[in-house]
């Protein structure tokens, strides 16, 4: 057996600490389950000011940091994930305290290369400070691209970094932190990375490229998004680099956390129930109808979508495949927020119809809980999904999902035939793939037998992080 590692995982947002998408899911839990495999597992994020929800001590450590031709000082603070695994908030009132993380909505902010240039400069700092010296630094999205950057620069004299490496993990490749050249003297980087070998990118910076072209390894987050990223159609101008450092890039699956998605335990919903007792699932149900004011029969299918409403998500395709299932006996409750024209259109079917369609547009973890517990059917027609959390949530919750065949979410729903599988596969963009596939759906949700047996397929379903943190620290060896 190998050694066990130092690692610190580095990552722009953290559940509980702060969340706006899966990224904080999988940084919240993959460490607890690499600490279970006998690593010693860390965490790194800014300290928003949504993260003073959370207990945590300052730690009365100073850091200062140059952000280009400037100064900035950052102060830490440590709270705990399970496991005990020691939590790092990096403070800067000025770069994190703000109402969002990123920007305001349907915007960024003006100066998020200065943040996060400040922020993989400072967790650099942080490491000495804390005398906590890592194998490996587990890089999350472009908010941490710089990191392999600065390790390869700034700090490749320093003999105390010369032993890290560092694995830069793609969890949406369409997210690239790409800014005017202008901001090119704000990272603090050799002129050297400031042209097309470098971090420049069609005339702009890109964290993103840094963390592709510079880290000591490659991931993302599902073996089919792993190969759809070397394609054009789905590379987003990235391709090339990928390409070119196939070798060097895997694709992982990511886990779910069942000790917070579990209806046998979960408490946020109205009855817990498992697969020997599925009749229970019915209260659950029964509560969402009455929570939305739904007018509903017991054997109307009631679906659902939880998801940022954006085009990404197929949104397009449920608008334009609207004449053909409305007429269906069928029920929705959507939960999510996002562009402007997708909130109008479920407001607008809500005020349609409001005994059969109901919309919250909002983030809610709770809500969230109740929504999958209480429906039959999950939406995720997405045009691409590096992986997806949702839908191995729903195959837990006995909520029956219908996908596109796409990243994640080919490789963790299986086609029910009707007696294997665990869900049905739509085509991306395909309308005739979709009504088809819904109307196979609510067919079979009228046969009960064959029902509940796709239902008890899906809760059979183990994606448990203990079997991507075995992958990871695979990864992490060979990189070491």
């Amino acid at each position: 057996m190998n050694a066990p590692l130092k690692i610190l995982l580095v990552a722009a947002e953290v559940f509980p600490y702060a969340k706006t998408g899966g990224l904080a899911d999988v940084a919240g839990s993959l460490p607890p389950a690499l600490k279970k495999l006998g690593h010693d597992v860390r965490v790194i994020l800014p300290k928003y000011s949504c993260t003073e929800s959370q207990p945590m001590e300052p730690l009365n450590l100073e850091l200062e940091v140059a952000s280009g031709r400037n100064k900035n000082k950052g102060t830490l603070f440590e709270g705990k994930l399970s496991e005990g695994i020691p939590v790092y908030l990096i403070e800067n009132d000025e770069f994190f305290d703000r109402k969002h993380l990123y920007g305001e909505p349907g915007s960024e902010y003006p100066d998020n290369a200065e943040r996060y240039a400040f922020f993989c400069r400072t967790v650099l700092e942080a490491c000495k400070t804390l005398d906590f010296q890592p194998d490996i630094i587990h890089c999350n999205d472009w908010h941490t691209g710089l990191i392999p950057a600065y390790l390869k620069t700034i700090y490749s004299k320093n003999p105390w970094y010369s032993q890290i490496r560092t694995l830069f993990s793609i969890h949406n490749i369409g997210y690239q932190g790409n800014f005017s050249i202008e901001k090119f003297p704000a990272t603090g980087l050799p002129e050297s990375l400031s042209g097309p070998n470098g971090i420049e990118y069609y005339g702009q910076i890109s964290f993103l490229k840094s963390g592709l072209l510079l880290s000591d390894g490659l991931s993302t987050v599902s073996p089919t998004y792993c190969k759809e990223i070397q394609t054009v159609e789905w590379g987003f101008g990235m391709e090339g680099i990928l390409h070119s450092r196939s070798t060097s890039l895997s694709g992982i699956l990511n886990g779910v956390d069942y000790s917070v998605w579990n209806p046998a335990i979960d408490n946020l919903i109205a009855e817990n129930y498992g697969p020997d007792g599925l009749e229970k699932k019915q209260k659950c149900r029964d509560a969402l109808i009455e929570k939305f004011s739904l007018k509903i029969k017991k054997n109307t299918p009631l679906l659902c979508m939880i998801t940022r409403l954006s085009s990404q998500k197929g949104i397009d395709l449920i608008m334009e495949t609207y004449d053909d299932w409305i007429k269906q006996d069928l029920a929705m409750v959507v939960l999510g927020q996002g562009d402007s024209k997708y909130e109008s259109f479920f407001e607008e079917l809500a005020q349609f119809d409001p005994s059969r369609f109901a919309t919250a547009l909002t983030f809610d973890d709770t809500l969230a809980h109740q929504v999958l517990a209480g429906c039959d059917i999950l939406l995720m027609p997405s045009n691409y999904e590096p992986c997806g959390l949702t839908q191995m949530y729903a195959l837990k919750y006995g909520t029956v999902p219908i996908v596109s065949s796409v990243g994640g979410l080919d490789d963790s729903v299986q086609s029910f035939n009707g007696k294997t599988g665990t869900g049905f596969k739509i085509e991306p963009n395909g309308n005739e793939s979709f009504n088809k596939n819904l109307q196979s759906a609510l067919t079979c949700f009228n046969d009960k037998p064959r029902w509940q047996q796709l239902m008890k397929n899906g809760m059979a379903m183990d994606f448990s992080w203990e079997h991507a943190a075995k992958k990871y620290t695979q990864l992490f060896q060979t990189i070491k």
